[in-house]
């Protein structure tokens, strides 16, 4: 019986609680025998990422991040979609949502050679943010410059929120959100817009209008 088919609760102090066995399991080293009522398991220390491990990955997740805007700037659609895992999600910044790498690799082509041919995608990694050791959460500015512009319109500038994995072939993106960078102010609660919300709200259910 392997470990990974049993199911408990695994403490700090390496000490594994199962619900259906009546004994306790103590991890005390890298791959050791443990015998548990007959049971013989194979026992995996589980250590945490170290310096230069976390060092080395933040540094292919910033190379992903490169080869996206590359892809884009070089209009090569084959090497874009290749940085998607086969199940990725791209949600675009109108809200759409397109899935699998397929459809962005065949999304983009169209792209490429139509709306945004000659475009360049401008940017920077702003934050890689770790889960777990094989999932992080990136934030990045990449806004897409067309040939005729030299800077970039403000109204274009655009955020995406990046989940990436590690895979067999290294990093790859498996979701990506994009938005405009449109910022808003959030009013205070006894603010001009919020007293006429408020007001508005009070005068619908008096009257019985919206949502009760």
């Amino acid at each position: 019986m392997q470990l990974s088919e049993l199911h408990g609760d695994l403490s700090n102090d390496g000490t594994f609680r199962h619900s259906k066995l009546s004994a306790i399991v103590y991890f005390v080293g890298r791959n050791d025998d443990i015998i548990c009522g007959g049971i013989t398991m194979r026992s995996t220390t589980l250590t945490a990422p170290t310096a230069s491990t976390r060092t080395s990955d933040t540094a292919q997740i910033e190379r992903l991040f490169a080869d996206f805007l590359a892809a884009w700037t070089a209009g090569d659609a084959e090497a874009f979609g290749a940085l998607f895992t086969d199940d990725s999600d791209y949600v675009s910044y109108d809200g759409t949502i397109a899935r699998g790498r397929r459809e962005h690799q065949h999304n983009h082509d169209k792209l490429f050679r139509g709306v945004l041919d000659g475009s360049a995608l401008v940017g920077d990694l702003e934050s890689v943010r770790y889960l777990t050791p094989d999932v992080a959460i990136v934030y990045g500015t990449a806004s897409v410059l067309m040939p005729w512009r030299s800077t970039l319109p403000k109204r274009r500038l655009s955020r995406q929120t990046i989940v990436v994995v590690r895979t067999e072939a290294g990093w790859k993106i498996s979701a990506i959100h994009n938005g405009r960078v449109r910022p808003v102010t959030v009013p205070e609660p006894d603010a001009f817009p919020s007293k006429m919300s408020q007001l508005m709200a009070r005068i619908a259910h008096r009257l019985g209008f919206g949502r009760r």
